[in-house]
């Protein structure tokens, strides 16, 4: 297939979100039973970290082990149903309003939108139903019986999105000098030299000078937005927000109904 189109692949943490969207979903895990309140506290401090001082390779690397051995045994039905049940509440006030500005005009221009992202599946793709995106792709855990193994499959990450993103454009047909690219950290650099239209979002010191050096346009979000603000249904966004409001709402309701039937003291007869 030769490439007729072209597509946007947008970065993740710091670039749509303004947080870690794994670290972020620490409080309903610990809810869920999945993680102890140490490791809410760790993951608290690890996401102030991130957000202070961005992630260099070595702190990447740091991450990445410790959120595999943190998941090592994890329930996947139960990771699912947090994010579930929590998305709309924790990731929808954390999306950068210009990064929802740019995927409407890329969508508008008819170009496919594409998030690129180290974190888990399990994470990034309802993110992705959230805002209404074409394709994902995001690090794969081994699952063993329904549990993670704390092996990885695909790790996202570095020179491996900027592959992962050559086979989707060969898969789909996507003319990548013709594509283009958001990312705020200097690990990204391969994915955004993969396209013919890199942009730095809120980069990290080594990304800066890396974009100056090659001319790239520099970005800065500073507008995190609740989406439920941008429910006009003539978008694509809009209406892939309006479905997880909904979906939300429905979750927690159960969710309710579920533990107050749990909680129920019996009538005496």
């Amino acid at each position: 297939m030769s490439p007729t189109r072209s597509a946007a692949f947008f970065d993740l943490d710091k670039t749509i979100i303004a947080k870690s969207s794994t670290l972020a979903f620490s409080k309903p895990f610990f809810q869920g039973g999945l993680l102890s309140r140490r490791a809410v506290l760790r993951s608290a401090y690890a996401n102030f970290m991130f957000a202070l001082n961005g992630a260099d390779h070595d702190k990447l690397e740091k991450m990445r082990a410790y959120l595999t051995q943190m998941v090592t045994g994890w329930d996947v039905e139960v990771v699912r149903q947090s994010v579930a049940e929590t998305l709309h509440s924790i990731i929808d006030p954390l999306v950068y309003e210009e990064a929802v500005d740019l995927i409407e005009e890329h969508q508008a221009a008819g170009r496919d939108v594409v998030i690129v992202s180290a974190s888990g599946t399990e994470v990034v793709e309802p993110i992705g139903e959230m805002l209404g995106v074409d394709h994902v792709i995001a690090t794969t855990l081994y699952v063993e019986n329904g549990r993670y193994t704390g092996d990885v499959d695909f790790y996202a990450y570095g020179p491996n999105k900027a592959v992962a993103m050559e086979q989707l454009a060969a898969q789909r047909g996507y003319d990548l000098a013709e594509s283009y690219a958001y990312s705020d950290s200097e690990t990204d650099a391969p994915m955004l030299q993969a396209v013919g239209h890199p942009y730095a979002v809120n980069p990290d010191k080594a990304l800066r000078r890396i974009a100056e050096d090659n001319g790239w346009p520099i970005l800065a979000f500073r507008r995190p937005v609740a989406l439920r603000r941008r429910l006009g249904l003539h978008t694509k966004v809009g209406k892939a927000a309006a479905v997880t409001v909904v979906a939300s709402a429905v979750g927690a309701i159960t969710v309710a109904l579920v533990s107050r039937r749990k909680h129920r003291v019996p009538s005496r007869l």
